[in-house]
Formats: C-alpha cells, sequence, structure tokens
C-alpha cells in the first residue's frame, strides 16, 4: 500500500450564481485538486478551499500549487507514513499555509479510509448516518430577492439560514427576513466587516434572536471580539480567527465567542480538526462546519468530519446544486429535508468523475513519489 504518484489539477469552475460577502463578489472559483495514487492504483482525493485572492486568508491557488510543488510533498517523501495522524505533525514546523496542508492531508485520509475499506467518516470515528445542513446566502442588491431565496431555502427543509451582512447592509436586512419568516434559524455572518466602533449598530441585532453572529471583527482577533461579546446578547461564532486547537482554547477561555465555526483547509486538514472537535465536545462548546464554495471533494470532506458527534448545529454544506450547474462527482450531494446521508462507500463515499475534472482542468502535473509511504495500522478512534 504505497504512494507511488501525486497528481495536482489546477481548476476552474463557474459559480451558478455570483457569491457576494463582504470582501466581494466571486463567480469563477479556481480549485486545486489532488489526487494521491497507491501500487494498487486506488486514488485518495483533496481539494483546496484558498481562493484566487487573498481576500479571506493570505493564501490562494498560486501560494497551493508552490507548497504542494516545492515544500509539502518533499517533505512527504522524506519517510515512510503508517498513519494519516502523521501528516499533521510532518508539517508542524512550516508555518500557516494550512489550506496547502489540508488539501495533501485530506487527500491522504481518503485514501487511507479506501484502503481499509471503511467510509472516511468511520475512519474519523463519526457516528452519524446523516447531518443537518444551513444554507449560506450572500448580500443581495434587492431585498425582495433575498426574501425569496430564503423562502425556497426554508421550503425545501434547510436546517438554518445564513444572511451575509456588511455595515449599511445589516440591521434592516435582517429585521425584514425575521419579520417574514419568525420561527426559523437565522445567523448573521459578518465577515470581519465591523469594528468595536459598531457595538451600537451589532448591539440592534440582539432583539431579532439570531442563532449567532459569525466572525463581526477583525479576522485576527480574539481580544476585541471578547469585550463585544460582553455587550451584546447574541452569541459570537468565530470563524477566520480560528486556525488550530490552540486558538480554539485561547477564544474560549477569553470569551471571545460562545460558537466555534470549523472549516477543515483553514486549520490545516481532518486530524487539527477532530483535535478541536474533542476539546469543543468536551467543554460543551457548540460547533458546526463551515463552507468554502468547494466543489464535490471537499464537499464530501465537509460531510463525513460533520458525522462526528459533536458538530451540535447545521453546518454550510448544503446541495451541489446550490453552487454547481454541475460538480466533479458522482453522485452529486443531495439535501434531503434539510439533511445528507452519509455515503457508505470506502473513502469519502462518491466517485470522482473524471471527465467532468478533465474539461475544468487548466493545468496538471504529475509527481513520482521519491519514497514509497506505506499507510498502515488501526482506524483512528
Amino acid at each position: 500500500m504505497n504512494i507511488k504518484e501525486i497528481i495536482l489539477r489546477k481548476l476552474k469552475m463557474r459559480l451558478k450564481h455570483p457569491f457576494t460577502t463582504s470582501f466581494g463578489t466571486l463567480q469563477d472559483r479556481y480549485i486545486y485538486l489532488i489526487e494521491v495514487v497507491d501500487e494498487n492504483n486506488l486514488s485518495g482525493w483533496g481539494e483546496s478551499v484558498a481562493g484566487n485572492y487573498p481576500l479571506y486568508s493570505p493564501e490562494t491557488v498560486e501560494t497551493t500549487r508552490h507548497m504542494l510543488e516545492d515544500v509539502l510533498i518533499p517533505i512527504l517523501n522524506e519517510a515512510p507514513i503508517y498513519h494519516p495522524d502523521e501528516v499533521n505533525g510532518r508539517f508542524k514546523h512550516i508555518r500557516g499555509n494550512n489550506s496547502a496542508k489540508s488539501t495533501i492531508e485530506t487527500a491522504i485520509w481518503d485514501l487511507y479510509a479506501k484502503q481499509q475499506n471503511v467510509t472516511l467518516a468511520e475512519a474519523l470515528g463519526g457516528e452519524r448516518k446523516q447531518i443537518e445542513v444551513g444554507i449560506s446566502l450572500g448580500i443581495q442588491d434587492n431585498m425582495d430577492d433575498l426574501l425569496t431565496q430564503v423562502n425556497d431555502y426554508v421550503t425545501e427543509g434547510y436546517k438554518r439560514i445564513k444572511i451575509k451582512i456588511k455595515p449599511g447592509q445589516d440591521v434592516e436586512v435582517m429585521q425584514k427576513v425575521r419579520d417574514q419568516f419568525p420561527t426559523i434559524q437565522l445567523m448573521a455572518d459578518a465577515n470581519s466587516a465591523y469594528t468595536l466602533n459598531d457595538v451600537e449598530i451589532l448591539a440592534k441585532l440582539d432583539h431579532l434572536n439570531l442563532m449567532m453572529i459569525e466572525q463581526p471583527l477583525a479576522h485576527d482577533d480574539i481580544i476585541d471580539h471578547a469585550e463585544l461579546q460582553a455587550q451584546i446578547k447574541t452569541p459570537i461564532c468565530l470563524d477566520e480567527s480560528i486556525h488550530s486547537l490552540e486558538d480554539v482554547k485561547k477564544a474560549v477561555r477569553l470569551n471571545s465567542c460562545k460558537i466555534i465555526n470549523l472549516k477543515i483547509g483553514r486549520v490545516g486538514g481532518l486530524t487539527e480538526s477532530k483535535k478541536i472537535h474533542d476539546f469543543c465536545l468536551k467543554n460543551n462548546v457548540p460547533l458546526w462546519c463551515g463552507g468554502m464554495l468547494e466543489a464535490g471533494v471537499g464537499r464530501a470532506h465537509n460531510i463525513a468530519i460533520t458525522s462526528l458527534a459533536g458538530f451540535t448545529l447545521p453546518g454550510d454544506t448544503a446541495a451541489s446544486s446550490r453552487y454547481w450547474e454541475e460538480d466533479i462527482i458522482d453522485p452529486e450531494v443531495t439535501v434531503n429535508d434539510g439533511c445528507i446521508h452519509i455515503p457508505d462507500r470506502p473513502g469519502i463515499g462518491y466517485e470522482v468523475n473524471r471527465e467532468k475534472v478533465a474539461k475544468y482542468t487548466l493545468e496538471e502535473k504529475r509527481i513520482s513519489c521519491l519514497v514509497q509511504s506505506v499507510l498502515m495500522g488501526n482506524l483512528y478512534r
């Protein structure tokens, strides 16, 4: 069970509709897709979540390519790998670049699960057979369009509605949604668009009975968020500020938030995600899995990690058809009454459609492994 080849592909996929946040508007999504192939031609798949520009995080598609080719894959080739958990430790001395680390680490987890003939959810210790999911809606120019979208997704059964906000499009927007949908689980996502000077504005959200407001202040802050949380009733959820288990521990200790959003790519992979999950479960910190406009491979990894017991709130992993005219996996991810069933096939549980991948591929590079890496051992529980 040796890794013989790693294949890197740069894809360009167009979202069905432009997606607008406080960062700007996105429609063309550039993705690095990685395939790790063993001696029996089994493939493990991973997907980068870094964007084309360093808006959400400092990483980009091109920094991901550089890190994979010039740093991370050579490190993996230095010695055998006996379990995917080792990848996290192998990269520990490399600062940052969590999306690049996650891209290859998740592929190795997928391959490991397939070699063990278990689902990735089972390999991670997941217990659920299905997960509850919500929907994330970008900033809309027209309020009627937003209300129509909310109604459509509530009718489809999504368990939670997230609305992107920014200064000037916040309290009034959320008020109108709440007025029309008084009982739905509703939250706001600010994507770091506010400062402590906006406490008065953010406090006006308190009477709307929101589940949470996500990352209202700076992307790298936990101090100001603690001050803000002390002044508002709405629970704060941290997203961009969380890059590791240590970040979670500090945020909880400082009362910077009451809820954690976990994104696999943001924290460097599934092993670190599992550590964060275990801490939140032990300390009764509500946890959910965020989304990064992933294609099918990244979406499948989100589904697997959300099968763990500590993910107590609906995540962002919507159906493939929410974002894509066609996804790169078979079958596509579907949502029934707000739930996604955990696939029962080995690994991520979805088959990567190579014809569709080829259709969207801009670049491809094949790397032969210099040192054969062995994946073996007991399942991670």
